[in-house]
């Protein structure tokens, strides 16, 4: 980056910076923290937007010792990618053929009869034994297998595994998060299904039904392993608590570069609809970014960004490609960087921040973040450096 004005530059129109050495960092904070003898990282929906293929492997370094996915596609692009470490995956198609799971040695986790018959089918066509993980409805009503079900589900289950068609090697199941009281609820249910799953010959070696939140706020709850998500990447999942006091490091930085400048006279309207008038003169910055890139557009008018160290007020209705900020009386210039969210222990407005403004959470506004904003990678120690995601 070369110097302007005394203002950093970025290296791109927009980007995405991913501090590598903040990812290894929360990992290893949160396995000494929680303690339990598996950390799976998950990295599902491309990493929560910040790359799948670099954070898998800089979890794994880490300490992580199993990943974890959504669906079957995620897991073999990752198989792709060269990893070759324990991924579970647990979301599926109606009509799935798990013979390419199988085949790559990726953990399938199953909700029902229908989808253990269809593992099962897929694994004599291979000649193989598919390894499987049970999920359990526990009151959160979405996948799982419903708890009038679990008897027969785990007696399906021990016959497959006799005859040698597959492997139960986990239980798990999700929390709600909903209050103490239903989480509490939701735990003892789980505890009743690994009891029963026991009683019918089943001997998994991986119990686990915390994320990030009840990791860190319900002990009772952690079991054989823990499912990192929002954790990993320095977010955090509460409202009273933010990423410093859990020991987090955010691990994305959003900025652009002023695309714009220009002066207005007091009354002049901003962006579609008018949303905003300047209530005097002033300068107003361009910032090529919008709700293309993944830039909520429910945020205008009450987002802020940070422009050579100040913070300044979105204004007007962010469109699809761009937004305007006014800087009142700052002189600004065309090229200046501009953050739109980041590590607030630099001075950067928080993804939590934007959620805020939003009216959604933290996890939805780094997720989001699209293809057109590159990504680029720093090590600790290392200058950013821009490239691809492989």
């Amino acid at each position: 980056m070369r110097p302007h004005g005394g203002r950093r530059l970025v290296t791109g129109f927009r980007e995405a910076v991913i501090d590598l050495g903040a990812i290894a960092a929360n990992v290893a904070h949160l396995r000494t923290l929680i303690g339990t003898p598996h950390l799976m990282a998950v990295v599902k929906a491309n990493a929560y937007g910040h790359g799948a293929l670099p954070v898998a492997r800089t979890a794994l370094a880490a300490g992580a010792d199993w990943l974890g996915v959504a669906d079957v596609d995620e897991a073999l692009q990752l198989r792709a990618g060269g990893i070759d470490a324990p991924i579970l995956a647990w979301l599926h198609d109606p009509d799935v053929d798990f013979r390419a799971a199988i085949s790559q040695d990726i953990d399938l986790g199953l909700s029902s009869a229908r989808q253990l018959r269809q593992a099962a089918d897929a694994a004599a066509a291979l000649g193989r034994t598919a390894s499987v993980q049970l999920k359990l409805e526990t009151g959160l009503n979405r996948n799982g297998v419903h708890e009038p079900d679990w008897a027969d589900v785990f007696a399906l289950a021990a016959g497959l595994e006799r005859a040698g068609l597959l492997r139960v090697r986990g239980l798990f199941s999700h929390l709600s998060n909903a209050s103490p009281s239903d989480d509490a609820d939701a735990v003892g249910r789980f505890e009743r299904g690994v009891r029963l799953a026991a009683d019918a010959g089943l001997a998994p070696s991986l119990i686990h039904l915390a994320s990030t939140a009840a990791a860190l706020r319900l002990p009772a709850a952690r079991f054989s392993m823990v499912r990192i998500g929002i954790g990993l990447y320095g977010l955090s999942p509460f409202e009273d608590q933010n990423s410093h006091d859990l020991g987090l490091v955010p691990a994305m930085t959003l900025r652009g570069r002023v695309a714009a400048v220009r002066r207005v006279a007091a009354g002049a309207g901003v962006s579609y609809d008018y949303l905003w008038r300047a209530p005097e003169d002033g300068n107003l910055a361009l910032v090529p970014l919008g709700y293309a890139d993944g830039v909520p557009r429910q945020a205008s008018g009450a987002a802020t960004v940070r422009i050579g160290g100040r913070t300044h007020p979105i204004v007007g209705r962010i469109a699809m490609d761009q937004f305007v900020v006014s800087v009142g009386q700052v002189n600004v210039s065309v090229g200046d960087e501009v953050v739109l969210f980041g590590d607030p222990r630099a001075g950067a407005p928080s993804a939590t921040d934007w959620a805020d403004a939003a009216g959604t959470i933290n996890y939805e506004i780094v997720t989001r973040i699209g293809h057109r904003v590159p990504r680029s990678y720093r090590q600790p120690g290392e200058a950013t450096q821009s490239g691809t995601e492989g």
